[in-house]
């Protein structure tokens, strides 16, 4: 029991915990996330910071300067990527409280019970004496919509058909909460390839100074070991962006099929005890 109700919306939300504004069902405060994305970034980094160079190149590629000369894109590239993480956790929190309302019995368990405009009226003060907020859940936003229009109107088709349109909007939504996500997903190796550009410039440019000098074969040698390892170098920030991207991308994936299965759960949970029980009474 949450208080007196079995579930609640304000007490249960993770980013109302912390006294942000609660987004709509799995959606995600972009402020919160991005403060979110700060601390894991410098948390990442203090990890790292004991062993930076130390001659550890899979260390010392996250941190500019250095013998090196690197640059600073990869504290961008891992702030996005983050960020990407912070979202999608928050993301997961949310939905699990979601699917916490499936748990709930908000209909009676007699096989003739029947759902018409007067029993309506009955279930839709049971939920609001056992959720607060009950609006901020998918599930029982549905459930609401439709036995209000019953209550209502008392038209059962239209009723019905609520169902489909409101499953439809409560799809579109919880794709629409990605947008950011997949904004970041192409701007990280756009991130990491700009890095490695102005690496090979660096390290080419080195190289055409020496030529200009007319310098000779053993200068020329040298120099152009200079330009490969450079390269090497310079390839380091798209290397970062590239396994930052694929993880994030398989994170998503994971939770995007969570969201799917739940979409799904949801409908077949209002087929089972809402569809299947309305009744015209002549």
């Amino acid at each position: 029991m949450e208080g007196k109700f079995d579930l609640s919306w304000k007490r249960s939300d993770v980013e109302r915990k912390f006294g942000f504004k609660g987004k709509k069902y799995t959606g995600v405060d972009q402020f919160f996330s991005f403060l979110m994305a700060i601390l894991m970034t410098l948390v990442f980094y203090a990890c790292l910071y004991p062993f930076a160079y130390k001659k550890v190149q899979y260390v010392d590629m996250f941190f500019h300067g250095g013998e090196a000369n690197r640059s600073v894109i990869p504290y961008f590239t891992m702030l996005l990527a983050f960020w990407c993480v912070a979202i999608l956790i928050l993301k997961y929190s949310k939905l699990g409280l979601q699917q916490r309302a499936l748990s709930l019995a908000i209909l009676p368990t007699d096989p003739k019970f029947e759902l018409v405009p007067n029993t309506a009226e009955q279930i839709l003060h049971e939920i609001g004496c056992k959720v607060e907020d009950p609006k901020q859940f998918m599930l029982l936003n549905r459930i609401i919509r439709c036995l209000s229009n019953l209550k209502n109107l008392g038209n059962i088709p239209d009723a019905a058909e609520g169902l489909v349109v409101q499953a439809e909007n409560d799809e579109n939504y919880l794709e629409s909460t990605y947008t950011l996500v997949k904004g970041f997903i192409w701007a990280i190796p756009v991130l990491g390839f700009i890095g490695t550009v102005l690496g090979l410039s660096q390290a080419v440019g080195g190289f055409g100074k020496v030529v200009s000098q007319g310098a000779g074969i053993e200068q020329l040698k040298e120099s152009l070991s200079g330009v490969t390892s450079g390269l090497a170098i310079a390839f380091e920030t798209t290397l970062i962006a590239l396994v930052a991207a694929l993880v994030i991308q398989l994170m998503m994936t994971i939770i995007r099929k969570r969201e799917e299965d739940f979409l799904d759960e949801c409908s077949d949970y209002c087929h089972r005890n809402i569809i299947s029980k309305l009744k015209v009474r002549g």
